[in-house]
């Protein structure tokens, strides 16, 4: 939720920081702070705001520093403001420290600490575990490594959290628990962060931290230890991102730039895995576990948000295809009611960032039960990816803007692999079919590049309904989990109340709402449900609604019917919320920017739900 840059080395260490807080703003953008340390001692400096703004507060100071901290806050403890902003002094400010994550028993330490005398400036968690710290210096009378570790065994919670000392300009203190942390080594210097966009720019050789792991820098050596002081070997990794796709590449919007980047991210998370001409589809990560998947009594998918809506669209894939059952649920809910959860039942654990808490529990609950458990994400080397048995990247490459978009796209391609996959080898379809399918898969790009010559097109109608303050998003089968995410993208980035509901649902109660400035988008593309659709929308054209439909190129009829049409490409009745999905991307979009939103950094959201 929030984002941690640090740097110990022999570079300046203020810009530096700087321009990896503003690549890591999309986690967190209610305040922002660093620490330095100097010939003038330990200082930190925060704002509330933005980035530029702290930037802006700082301009005319010399802050020379060749080590340093910082922080980009989504508040949690205590409302957004200066004195709840990270870094945090300890009591006597020979210590500084950031920290993501949640200390659940922070109230309990913080009463203990305020009996000894501990006075404090702030309203969050945070600030008391570094008080904490530094409290285990004085009384147990040991080094600040061996306090961090003391103290990490008595938190219940989450964190990534790096320290500094002001007693010791060549170290930084850094430990992770179910929130990431990623280090970055250089030629004599060393970058942590809380993923690796602020570190691609000065080293491609990076160490992910494993839970319950302290790392120390100290005079240019890294050492990595567990919280019972034992020595664990580090596992360097290269990275394989490339600077420019954190840029903005000339689009006004990262936002925008994903929306257009879709026919290559879905392209790369097909290759390699199929060869539509040869008939041949393979993920590597699921053939170990082909067999348990084939003999599943039951696949489970968890996920929250966005990678919730594409579990659902697998859950039609999957039982249409490969014909076993499927259950999504919300992991936010899962582990709090007590599931049925049996040996023979294959999960899929959905999420972008491969941090989300809530997902990383619903997988640790399952496996507890002696479920399989099979990841699908996004970022290489992240805690869901290591967390589960076996797993395939959606190789989207990085998505800054906090909305999802590229990421639900890919995941909704691999998660189409593995259903056809899986019916191929229970032989559930026809090998007509099979290779049919692989064809069109195959074809998704190109045909999701026409989609986009239609943008100007989705502009125009965004135009019109710039003053809404409701939509309803409708479809039927397996357009209605695209329904359900149309509306969500347009509730994030414009601020507009818009709920997504199956057509048929209509009648039993939102049809209460239908007036002549309700706005209605309807998924209406040519297939099986294409009569029901039809008469769905005639019902909220007898009652003066105002609908926008995205219809298969070619149709004539449901155009006669509505106010404004958007045409996709003619596709396989699977494959259509690939192609249904990018209009709706739009037209949130247009609308949010019409409105003077911050489509990139919505308010109250952050990119990685690392806490739940």
């Amino acid at each position: 939720m929030c984002g941690i840059v640090a740097y110990v080395g022999h570079q300046e260490a203020y810009p530096l920081i700087i321009k990896g807080l503003k690549r890591l703003e999309y986690r967190g953008y209610d305040s922002s702070g660093v620490a330095l340390l100097n010939g003038e001692g330990l200082k930190v400096y925060k704002k509330k705001g933005k980035v530029a703004d702290l930037e802006n507060e700082l301009k005319a100071q010399e802050l020379h520093a060749t080590i340093g901290i910082g922080h980009t806050r989504w508040a949690t403890h205590g409302e957004p403001n200066d004195r709840n902003a990270h870094p945090h002094y300890s009591q006597n400010k020979k210590l500084a420290i950031i920290h993501n994550g949640i200390i659940e028993n922070y109230a309990v330490i913080k009463q203990a600490l305020a009996k000894k005398g501990h006075q404090f400036n702030s309203d969050t968690d945070t600030e008391v575990l570094v008080h904490f710290i530094e409290d285990l210096q004085e009384s147990v009378g040991c080094g600040l490594e061996e306090a961090v570790r003391l103290a990490l065994q008595e938190v219940v919670g989450a964190y990534a959290i790096v320290v500094m000392d002001a007693n010791d300009p060549t170290q930084l203190i850094a430990a992770r628990k179910s929130s990431p942390l990623v280090i970055g080594i250089g030629e004599n210097e060393y970058f942590f962060a809380s993923d690796a966009t602020p570190i691609i720019e000065y080293t491609k050789e990076v160490v992910y931290l494993d839970d319950n792991q302290v790392a120390v820098v100290k005079n240019g050596a890294l050492k990595i230890v567990n919280l019972a002081n034992e020595n664990q070997i580090p596992y360097v990794q290269t990275l394989e991102m490339e600077l420019e796709t954190i840029e903005k590449g000339g689009y006004e919007h990262f936002m925008l730039k994903e929306i257009f980047e879709q026919p290559r991210s879905i392209a790369d998370s097909m290759r390699g895995r199929i060869q539509a001409d040869e008939g041949e589809l393979q993920l590597g990560g699921l053939r170990p576990y082909m067999d348990k998947l084939a003999d599943a009594k039951r696949i489970l998918i968890v996920g929250c948000g966005t990678s919730w809506h594409a579990g659902l669209v697998a859950e039609y894939i999957f039982e249409e295809l490969a014909r076993i059952p499927v259950e999504v649920e919300y992991a936010s809910e899962f582990r709090y009611r007590n599931p049925i959860i049996k040996e023979k039942d294959f999960v899929i654990a959905i999420s972008q960032s491969g941090e989300t808490a809530d997902t990383l529990a619903a997988i640790q609950l399952a496996k507890s039960k002696g479920a399989t458990i099979f990841g699908v994400c996004n970022v290489v080397g992240s805690s869901i990816a290591r967390e589960t048995h076996a797993g395939s990247y959606t190789h989207a490459g990085p998505e800054i803007g906090v909305a999802s978009t590229k990421a639900f796209t890919a995941q909704v391609t691999v998660l189409t692999l593995m259903a056809v996959s899986l019916a191929k080898r229970r032989g559930t379809i026809s090998e007509e079919l099979y290779r049919q399918l692989l064809i069109e898969i195959a074809h998704i790009p190109r045909k999701i590049e026409q989609v986009l010559k239609a943008a100007d097109r989705v502009k125009e109608i965004a135009a019109i309904f710039t003053y809404a303050r409701n939509f309803i998003y409708l479809g039927r089968g397996i357009n209605f989990p695209v329904a359900l995410e149309g509306a969500l993208k347009l509730k994030e980035i414009s601020y507009i109340h818009a709920e997504g509901y199956p057509a048929a649902e209509m009648k039993h109660g939102p049809i209460a709402l239908i007036d002549e400035d309700m706005p209605v988008v309807f998924i209406a593309t040519k297939d099986s449900s294409y009569e029901k659709i039809v008469s769905n929308i005639q019902e909220v054209k007898a009652r003066k609604g105002r609908v926008i439909a995205i219809v298969t190129e070619g149709d004539s009829f449901i155009p006669s019917l509505v106010d404004f049409v958007i045409e996709i490409p003619k596709t396989h009745e699977i494959l259509t919320p690939l192609l249904a999905t990018i209009p709706l991307q739009l037209l949130s979009y247009y609308i949010a920017v019409m409105r003077g939103r911050n489509v990139d950094q919505p308010r109250n959201l952050a990119k990685s739900v690392t806490v739940e």
